[in-house]
């Protein structure tokens, strides 16, 4: 049901032309690559041809602004797997709104989505906080509004794949597992 190159015409169709922007099959890490000399258009690369690794990628180009869009990987630094407990805190404060945008991007696609704090080898942190963090942006987005770039994609994404437009809270919800238990 949901294909890659679908995603990709999806996202050609609302910013090809206007933000000279496209939606790249990977074979390896993910990468913004701006456009130069030797290719005329800013890149999305995601990882793999992975859906998830898509629609992540598309969530970071949504939340750069004009002048990080003009920069490698957006100018940000990135610590790879194995981050001790502090970098690993720095790292997930700035993937809340991206991951929030992706969780969204996802019900837009009727996706599942899954939260990732991605470090495997590195010192383990509670999921499930993340995950309420996220939760949390997603709420926020919503009662907020969007940018008009990550509106255009929801909609786009709602009318391809048939799913409720506007998105509300009640799509969202999730609970900590300590909430669920605590309730009990």
């Amino acid at each position: 049901m949901h294909k890659i190159a679908d995603l990709i015409s999806i996202f050609a169709a609302t910013f090809d032309q206007s933000y000279n922007t496209r939606l790249v099959k990977g074979e390896h890490e993910p990468i913004y690559i701006p456009s130069c000399d030797k290719t005329p258009y800013h890149q999305i690369v995601f990882a793999h041809g992975f859906y998830a690794s898509a629609l992540h990628e598309i969530a970071h180009w949504l939340v750069a602004g004009d002048k990080r869009r003009l920069l490698e990987d957006y100018g940000y630094w990135y610590c790879p797997d194995g981050r001790d407990k502090q970098k690993q805190a720095e790292f997930e404060n700035v993937e809340i709104k991206p991951q929030a945008i992706e969780w969204l991007l996802s019900t837009a696609a009727g996706f599942e989505f899954n939260v990732s704090v991605d470090n495997l080898n590195g010192e383990q942190t509670c999921r499930f906080d993340f995950q309420q963090r996220v939760h949390q942006q997603v709420l926020t987005l919503i009662n907020n509004g969007f940018n008009s770039r990550t509106e255009a994609l929801l909609k786009a994404l709602s009318h391809f794949y048939n799913t409720p437009w506007p998105m509300s809270a009640q799509q969202f919800n999730w609970q900590h597992p300590k909430e669920l238990t605590d309730a009990v």
